[in-house]
């Protein structure tokens, strides 16, 4: 497999590792957005959360938890964020969870800041969605 993050993980990329747990890893961003940029990675590969088991993810959320505080600690605020897939954004096809320091003056802004148009629904479309995402 020619993945980076499997790199890191098996030694063959070094990386600035901050912490490690059994099943995932945390280490500075090589290509950081914002100075201490921090990925958290599970250790075995998978492309989405939802092909991690429930150990995996526990593990690895457990170390962003661990984590977040310490980059919490640089500006006051967190960006927390996965691109779960291509479409959503996602450039190495291996989970990998961003830790970004965010200021008020870094331009980033909102989330919703990242989408062209605010989405306009029915109340038929969010009935239908609320029915196909609810337990």
């Amino acid at each position: 497999m020619d993945c980076i993050f499997c790199k890191i993980v098996s030694g063959e990329i070094p990386a600035k590792i901050l912490s490690k747990t059994s099943q995932s890893i945390s280490f500075l961003d090589a290509f950081p957005l914002a100075k201490g940029h921090v990925l958290v990675i599970p250790k075995n590969h998978h492309q989405k959360i939802q092909d991690m088991s429930s150990d995996e993810n526990a593990d690895l959320f457990s170390l962003v938890h661990k984590i977040i505080s310490r980059v919490d600690s640089l500006t006051g605020s967190t960006l927390l964020a996965v691109h779960n897939g291509k479409d959503a954004g996602q450039e190495v096809p291996h989970v990998h969870v961003h830790l970004v320091p965010r200021s008020s003056s870094d331009s980033a802004g909102a989330i919703h800041n990242m989408f062209d148009s605010e989405l306009k629904l029915t109340e038929s479309e969010i009935d239908e969605l609320h029915h196909k995402l609810k337990d």
